[in-house]
């Protein structure tokens, strides 16, 4: 199942989306704010489809991404990190 994102952010839900054209990391090579994003770079290097599928999942990048004082989300990319990966896991019957 392709997610919205590697890191756990909601693409869908994203205030930045429209007003520049973002498609979601995954499904653009370059973010739109800036020449690469090392969360991306590392879960595509690892040809893992989001950081939840991670064996070092919660890594220190992740969780700066995530607590981040100005584009943070207090964990909460973490938490969807999580769900995705238990849904991978053990999808429905």
């Amino acid at each position: 199942m392709t997610r919205e994102s590697r890191c756990g952010l909601l693409c869908s839900q994203c205030s930045f989306r429209e007003s520049m054209g973002c498609k979601g990391c995954v499904q653009i090579d370059k973010p739109f704010w800036g020449e690469s994003c090392p969360v991306k770079g590392c879960c595509e290097g690892r040809l893992l489809p989001h950081c939840g599928m991670c064996g070092s999942f919660p890594c220190r990048t992740l969780e700066g991404f995530a607590y981040d004082p100005q584009q943070g989300d207090n964990g909460a990319r973490l938490e969807q990190c999580m769900a995705w990966a238990k849904e991978d896991l053990c999808p429905p019957v």
